[in-house]
């Protein structure tokens, strides 16, 4: 028999063996048999006693590992960026002098009110008439829906709703509180003498013109569409156009609350 492969103990073991215990070819020849030992190979050595390294097990534990921590400073970074534009956005906007000056109103339960009455909360805010046919109502269902979405998320600060009407010869006390109880049990309206209104929308530059009067002495304001956001420093902070959804302003409300550093302490 001849060994290409043996251990050294094996040649004391081979007298002992039996010529059966060999197996046979059919021509009588004993079958070259060549030995290998096992145990000097297994999935993480080659050739005995000469070390392969790390497995596949742990190579790909390592790789999966490594792919996490870029993964995590990849989104950490991002969200850093995201937060460095927001703050960019709303220094350029706060130097556009919006939504500076002071307004005095009445709201629909006939309390004075000011703008320093909502310092420390964040308020939307939208501008807008009871007789409005259809964007008016629109545009406060959606206010309606951002502030119940952002009430509904755990450890967000409380959005005030407010609602200034542009039309004040109609919308008195008792209309604005007739009007806000369709949207939301904390919508506040607010309404005041022409004077008053006309310098709240001028200190948020926002347009309106009565229309004609027909027959029955109705007419429609002609206004600017938008909700404006106010952080807890009483600051004009963004705008949401029409084409704006629901869920796209809840998104960069929660930006602007996760950038916000008061800049009054």
């Amino acid at each position: 028999m001849l060994l290409a492969q043996a251990p050294k103990a094996w040649p004391r073991l081979l007298p002992q063996l039996k010529p059966s215990a060999l197996p046979r070819t059919l021509g009588g020849k004993a079958l070259h048999v060549r030995y290998q030992l096992m145990s000097g190979w297994g999935p993480e050595t080659g050739r005995q006693g000469q070390s392969q390294g790390p497995g596949l097990r742990t190579r790909v534990l390592v790789t999966a590992l490594f792919g996490v921590g870029l993964g995590g400073a990849w989104l950490a970074a991002r969200a850093e960026k995201e937060q460095r534009q927001q703050r960019a956005r709303t220094e350029a906007l706060r130097q556009a002098a919006v939504g500076q000056g002071d307004f005095r109103l009445l709201d629909h339960q006939g309390k004075a009110r000011c703008k320093a009455d909502f310092r420390g909360q964040w308020v939307l805010m939208y501008f807008g008439f009871t007789h409005c046919p259809d964007i008016c109502p629109d545009e406060l269902e959606k206010l309606a829906q951002v502030v119940q979405q952002l009430e509904a998320e755990p450890g967000l600060p409380l959005v005030q709703p407010i609602f200034i009407t542009v039309d004040p010869e109609r919308d008195d006390v008792t209309a604005m509180a007739r009007y806000v109880q369709d949207f939301h049990p904390r919508l506040l309206g607010l309404t005041g003498s022409a004077e008053q209104v006309a310098q709240a929308t001028h200190s948020y530059r926002v347009y309106y013109s009565a229309g004609p009067k027909d027959e029955d002495q109705d007419y429609i304001v002609d206004h600017s569409i938008a909700i404006y956001l106010l952080s807890p420093d009483g600051l004009f902070t963004d705008y949401y156009g029409r084409g704006k959804s629901a869920e796209q302003i809840v998104n960069s409300v929660k930006r602007h609350m996760a950038a916000f550093r008061s800049i009054l302490h």
